[in-house]
């Protein structure tokens, strides 16, 4: 599945003036966790989340950082930490760095991007115009809607092929696996190290297209 197939479309977005007020007013009325920061152009120029906002001096919680620290830091770094804990515009608390992703762009990889920056949401990006939003509960709904195909017919052979490349995907121990498959019936053999190795094996089954049944007869070794 690509974003295409499961972003969201009706995206709320702010401008660089937008009150930091109405952004968070907007964040809980919608139950989001950010907002595309458009410019007059309609550029993505930033996005706003609730971690642009939690550190504000509204309530308390700006960062104190020990007097060491404060040697460390480059002489912007305090500059933008007071528009994040005093600015009330969108521009003053934005982040300005935003990953963003194609409408083609696999899901897979927007699931390790996610991971890695450790956001909740990434902009569509198509032709340097934002299209859409694909966040956490769209992957959700990904997993939510999708069902594998009934009635595919898949040659023998072919099929038998998939499932040792989902098998060695698993990094299940092959030499210890066989695999025979019959008008879509599948039927694995053999003794593995663990519980999990069997489960994983079913899995694999149950994952692939074409596999009319499954027939395990995997034991655990020992």
């Amino acid at each position: 599945m690509l974003a295409k197939d499961v972003m969201t479309t009706a995206v709320l977005t702010v401008t660089l003036e937008t009150d930091v007020g109405e952004i968070a007013r907007t964040m809980l009325d919608a139950r989001i966790s950010a907002l595309p920061v458009i410019a007059a152009d309609g550029r993505l120029v930033g996005i706003v989340s609730e971690g642009d906002l939690i550190h504000r001096a509204e309530t308390g919680t700006r960062q104190r950082s020990s007097w060491w620290l404060r040697l460390l830091v480059t002489p912007e770094e305090p500059t933008q930490r007071y528009l994040k804990e005093f600015g009330r515009r969108a521009r003053d608390v934005m982040t300005r760095e935003v990953i963003s992703v194609a409408p083609d762009t696999p899901l897979t990889e927007i699931a390790a991007l996610l991971e890695k920056y450790h956001v909740k949401r990434v902009p569509v990006m198509e032709q340097g115009r934002l299209v859409g939003i694909v966040s956490r509960a769209n992957l959700l709904r990904g997993v939510a809607t999708w069902h594998k195909p009934d009635n595919v017919r898949v040659e023998d052979s072919v099929l038998r092929e998939r499932l040792l490349r989902a098998l060695e995907e698993a990094e299940l121990p092959m030499h210890l696996i066989n695999v025979t498959v019959s008008n879509g019936v599948v039927e694995f053999w053999g003794a593995v190290e663990t519980e999990r190795q069997i489960d994983a094996a079913r899995a694999a089954a149950e994952a692939t297209v074409g596999v009319v049944r499954l027939e395990s007869h995997l034991v655990r070794r020992g």
